[in-house]
């Protein structure tokens, strides 16, 4: 197998190499990986997640280098497990589920660690803002935390005040809102019933508003 990442850094694939496989769904291209094992079908989907993914461990972990580590071990586990992927589901609370199950150990190995991150590990690509998006997930028609962050001070404080959040909340609130999972796929990444992410995801809420 490959190494996904390079030494010190998160690997940056060039587009060109795999414009033909653009239109494929993540699903074809790991049941076409299984059958095939071309790795530049491997390749497209690691390309596709490197941002969103080590983003999302980067929030869960609150240390860039094991989050670099953990999205490693997460591919590698798609590719070994790769068999394992039934014809039907989704792919993406798939590989978010083998990422947060690794993302917990190392917590668990590393728990003396301050939790603390830099937030330039994880911007949004294309210059994209990911702090105006909440809304859709709020209960009721109460303006979001977010949607009174409109200056990089307010928004830098939003931000330390999601890191004040119990680990369960931020776990809720990293999944549907920063990466935009369904409550449903959250709950399949979590491995927690429906209506817990939902009330989670309310709890958090409320709690922003009022740090």
């Amino acid at each position: 197998m490959y190494k996904i990442v390079e030494t010190g850094t998160m690997r940056e694939t060039s587009r060109q190499q795999f414009d033909s496989f653009s239109e494929w769904s993540d699903e074809d291209l790991l049941l076409e990986y299984r059958l095939t094992s071309r790795r530049e079908l491997f390749e497209e989907l690691v390309q596709r997640y490197e941002r969103p993914l080590f983003a999302y461990l980067c929030r869960s972990i609150g240390n860039a280098e094991d989050a670099e580590e953990v999205f490693q071990s997460a591919f590698m586990k798609v590719h070994l497990k790769s068999e394992q992927f039934e014809e039907g589901r989704k792919f993406r609370p798939w590989l978010y589920r083998i990422a947060t199950n690794i993302a917990i150990d190392r917590r668990r190995q590393r728990r003396n660690l301050p939790n603390v991150y830099n937030e330039s590990d994880f911007e949004s690509n294309e210059g994209e803002d990911d702090s105006f998006h909440l809304t859709q997930f709020l209960p009721g028609s109460d303006p979001s935390p977010f949607d009174y962050a409109d200056t990089k001070e307010q928004i830098e404080r939003l931000h330390r005040a999601i890191a004040e959040l119990p680990q369960p909340l931020r776990a809720v609130l990293n999944v549907v809102y920063f990466q935009g999972l369904s409550y449903r796929e959250a709950a399949e990444v979590l491995d927690l019933p429906f209506g817990t992410i939902k009330t989670r995801l309310g709890i958090a809420f409320k709690k922003l508003k009022h740090l």
